[in-house]
């Protein structure tokens, strides 16, 4: 298969759900004119099949492999990495007086998507990269923003972030990681870090000239739980008095993970301080990491929901290339008894109707989100409220949504499917991290009902789904969708139990984002109906098919909303484990 860049889809989502226009009327981003969005959207689409794309297959087969704490990629890696920061690739929506281009957020994540659809993996690294940059933008001091900013912006250097410990999991609270004041010498005023961190995405690789990692740990005397969390930046190599790469700072690599899938990320568990030298520099207030943090979180959130149109479309394009090629059996009822290309025949047809459905609309979802997120960024309070609720919705159904359409990728292969030289079970596998990881979808159901669904005492999320019932024009199975996710709003907020939220919340955020989607997959069939377009002919079909096959059934799931918390305790814990 050879990856082609979905240039034009992307730029009818950047233009319809995201709105793009809109945002170059405001003079923050006057620069985002009609021919520098496609300019961004085609050259980063070029340069992702060229330079991203051929390397994939190495980076599975191959992948990250440490030795002695030094992490190496395939042959290759370096060279695409560099090309990429001398590209500016990175630097798109970082501020102007940090070296960035001060673009809409929204080509950012654009960027992200073209190159993560190339090569999953390798993508992992700019993306931890832009989360440091947004937690430090918003909460570093000046004097961190001069030194560190620019050298994440242009990607000379890269960025991680450091959250989990073996004991904790997704329990940040129950971190132990320990932060010691610095009250003498050349480091007085900064703090000694201690402590050990796993599954650190890029925590050690040779590919940038430094790596800043943002880690949270506790101070003496710190709070119990999430409220004693500071956060603090550790670099590889501490910052000579010219911001160039000194001394190196005490922490290693000590291994990377054998994982099921993206193995060209090296996925690091890390030591700091193990000689007790390790450096760091607090960021922020005392004890007020966990909120810094959030900040990388949720743009992470929102760029792992692209992480499963990105293993969509990755598998959609190997299955519709295979399906035109291979051939076999003749077509059922017709009188030719000469065999076809399977694309003819129809449940195949229906999986690659499916297949595209689901990633169009995922991707729909996922630049309403960002949009919403850069009219946040411009002040609209109304547009951040509701890019709080959309964000739990497009990292937990964009990446239910990236494992589905691999695995219909596989099953259209059939038995060769199953074979890794295909490359098809390479998306499967890769796809099987991004319910886990930033926050594992069940986290993402559980933050929909209690936290978003709260917010302006629910008005946010009814609002939303209003909107989309008087956008459903002709199609009454969305217009019912939505009526039905008004009525689970309701009742979830107004007579379920918290246990009852919970049970009921995986599908409730799953109609939710169905809803969403489709409203925006029928916007873009709106706006392409009767002109020109390149998508005109395809893109009402393929919304057709997504409101009767994809909406109709969420309908469905109002029962499950409903079904309550009764059925999960019916069993006691033994005789469920039994």
């Amino acid at each position: 298969m050879t990856y082609i860049a979905p240039t034009q889809d992307l730029l009818l989502a950047l233009d319809v759900c995201a709105g793009l226009g809109e945002l170059a009327e405001q003079p923050r981003f006057a620069a985002a004119t009609p021919d520098t969005v496609a300019a961004v959207v085609e050259g980063i689409g070029a340069f992702a099949e060229g330079e991203w794309a051929p390397l994939a297959q190495a980076g599975d087969r191959i992948g990250a492999r440490a030795q002695a704490g030094v992490v190496t990629l395939p042959d290759g890696y370096a060279e695409a990495y560099r090309a990429f920061v001398e590209q500016g690739w990175n630097s798109i929506a970082g501020p102007e007086d940090h070296g960035g281009q001060g673009l809409p957020w929204t080509l950012s994540v654009a960027v992200l998507e073209t190159l993560g659809a190339a090569n999953l993996g390798f993508t992992l690294l700019p993306m931890l990269t832009a989360g440091a940059i947004d937690a430090l933008e918003r909460h570093a001091s000046p004097a961190q923003q001069a030194l560190y900013l620019p050298r994440l912006i242009s990607g000379e250097w890269s960025g991680t972030m450091n959250l989990t410990e073996p004991q904790a999991g997704s329990d940040v609270g129950a971190l132990r990681t320990t932060a010691t004041p610095i009250e003498h010498g050349p480091h007085a005023g900064k703090f000694l870090i201690r402590g050990t961190k796993i599954f650190i995405s890029w925590g050690e690789h040779e590919l940038s000239g430094n790596i800043v990692h943002l880690v949270l740990a506790r101070l003496p005397d710190a709070p119990e739980g999430t409220r004693g969390i500071s956060l603090f930046i550790v670099p590889k190599y501490l910052p000579d008095a010219d911001g160039n790469p000194g001394e190196r700072n005490d922490l290693r690599a000590v291994s990377i993970e054998h994982k099921l899938g993206i193995h060209a990320s090296p996925t690091c568990v890390m030591s700091f301080g193990d000689e007790g030298a390790c450096v760091g520099e607090i960021v922020g207030a005392p004890n007020e990491g966990l909120r810094a943090m959030f900040t990388m979180m949720n743009a992470a959130r929102i760029n792992v929901g692209s992480q499963g149109v990105q293993v969509a479309e990755a598998a959609w394009q190997r299955a519709r290339a295979f399906a035109r090629d291979r051939v076999q059996s003749a077509r059922a009822g017709s009188p030719a008894k000469t065999p076809v290309a399977i694309v003819e025949h129809p449940d195949v047809r229906r999986m690659l109707l499916r297949m595209r459905a689901l990633t169009e609309g995922a991707r729909a979802l996922l630049y309403y989100t960002a949009g919403q997120v850069d009219r946040g960024a411009l002040g609209d309070a109304a547009a951040q409220t509701r890019a709080d609720v959309l964000t739990p919705l497009i990292k937990a159904w964009g990446t239910d949504i990236g494992i589905e359409v691999a695995s219909l990728g596989i099953q259209v292969h059939g038995g060769v499917g199953y074979v890794e030289e295909t490359g098809a079970a390479q998306h499967y596998r890769d796809a099987r991290i991004l319910p886990i990881y930033e926050g594992t979808n069940g986290i993402q159901a559980a933050d929909l009902v209690t936290r978003k669904l709260g917010l302006d005492g629910g008005e946010v999320l009814l609002g939303l789904l209003d909107e989309v019932r008087r956008g459903a024009g002709e199609a009454p199975a969305l217009a019912a969708l939505a009526a039905a996710c008004i009525d689970a709003t309701c009742w979830l907020r107004d007579e379920a139990s918290l246990d009852d939220r919970l049970a009921g919340s995986v599908a409730f955020l799953t109609m939710c984002a169905t809803a969403v989607a489709g409203w925006q997959l029928l916007r873009q069939a709106e706006a392409v109906a009767g002109t020109d377009h390149a998508l005109a002919a395809t893109k009402p079909v393929v919304a057709r098919f997504f409101i009767d096959h994809v909406v109709a059934p969420a309908i469905g799931l109002a029962g499950s909303v409903r079904a309550g918390a009764g059925p999960l305790y019916a069993l006691d814990a033994e005789s469920l484990t039994a």
